[in-house]
């Protein structure tokens, strides 16, 4: 006996993994999350990374009716207040076109269900304070510390 297969509701966001096929939409979705500001080789060992499994720099994607609505990047390390690796959700981005759509929440949601079946400590992640978006869906979904981001750029 087979089992039908489900189908998604149309408009609803499908998260998975990034192809190698996939750089074109990426990269519109990676230059947006850049601000526009595009740096080759930055933009190509990015790209490099997140196709090397055993690279600590992971990635997945969001589509909509199979177009790319949306990416994650995120980093897995060690800390030293815990034996279990930490995530960092560096990068989520979503399309202009496709925001207020649950995109963005599909992306972290998604992010979270690896951590908890990996074991993984906890994730985190900075936001810019201005963005209301953004604190909007982070405030519902997270914690809020109250820390600052210090910079001391070395290069």
């Amino acid at each position: 006996m087979t089992q039908a297969v489900k189908e998604i509701p149309a408009g609803l966001p499908v998260v998975g993994d990034i192809h190698e096929d996939d750089f074109k939409d990426w990269l519109r979705l990676w230059d947006g999350n850049n601000d526009g500001v595009h740096n080759d080789a930055v933009t190509k060992e990015t790209w490099s990374r997140l196709l090397t499994p055993v690279f600590p720099v992971h990635g997945f994607v969001a589509r909509v009716d199979g177009k790319m609505a949306g990416l994650m990047h995120y980093i897995l390390h060690p800390v030293t207040g815990h034996i279990d690796p930490v995530c960092y959700m560096q990068d989520l981005y979503v399309d202009p076109a496709f925001r207020k759509r649950g995109v963005g929440r599909a992306l972290v949601v998604h992010l979270a269900a690896i951590g908890q079946r990996e074991g993984w400590a906890r994730m985190y992640w900075l936001a810019e304070a201005n963005n209301a978006a953004a604190q909007a869906l982070y405030n519902d979904l997270g914690v809020k510390l109250d820390f600052t981001l210090h910079v001391l750029p070395l290069s």
